[in-house]
């Protein structure tokens, strides 16, 4: 800058915006106007804020088949129990573990494993059997090993990579960047191959 810059002539500026503050406050010729504007911005205050657009949370239980992390939603999700007493059904299908007894109740249990063709482990103490249902369908899913709960961002789902080929690629709603792939029970559940029609003749 040069000595012959223009100088800011502070003392009228203040004047104006003192001029400009005044005429905002000044009183408004229509009173019942003015008292429906103060209504406006009290009513505008009292909003309690917009919820972050953070996308929906799926809440659901992480499980473990085959070394491989899978989730199904809470909302499935009736119980889980221990894979204790069962008895096998020799004329069902191979991936039909066999039948327990849930509280008066006899449900199967579906082995995901071999329904997914994916490498079926021996059976120990940490297996567990979560039993998933709708208003039409109940059966139990046999899980290696369960992990707990937790909430998966419904944005972040992805679509089925190619390496989920072969029959679970139709059962997978969608795979989060960790590579946990949540099963869409929906469809799984209304899938006819699982339906097991206990006739003992």
């Amino acid at each position: 800058m040069t000595a012959h810059s223009s100088r800011i002539d502070w003392a009228a500026l203040l004047k104006r915006q003192e001029a400009a503050f005044a005429a905002a406050g000044a009183p408004s010729d229509d009173p019942v106007r003015e008292q429906a504007l103060l209504k406006e911005r009290a009513r505008q205050l009292s909003r309690p804020p917009e919820p972050a657009d953070d996308g929906t949370g799926i809440d659901c239980l992480e499980f473990v088949l085959s070394g491989e992390r899978y989730a199904i939603e809470l909302s499935y999700i009736a119980a889980t129990l221990p894979l204790t007493d069962f008895t096998p059904l020799f004329c069902a299908p191979s991936f039909v573990l066999g039948i327990t007894n849930l509280r008066g109740r006899i449900i199967s249990i579906v082995d995901l494993r071999r329904f997914f063709e994916l490498p079926a482990l021996g059976l120990s103490d940490l297996n567990r059997v979560i039993v998933v249902g709708n208003e039409e369908m109940e059966f139990g899913v046999l899980a290696d090993s369960i992990v707990g709960t937790k909430t998966v961002p419904a944005a972040e789902l992805l679509p089925t990579p190619d390496t989920f080929a072969g029959p679970r690629e139709e059962f997978v709603a969608g795979v989060t960047a960790e590579r946990l792939a949540l099963l869409d029970m929906a469809r799984i559940l209304a899938d006819p191959r699982l339906v097991v029609h206990e006739e003992i003749g």
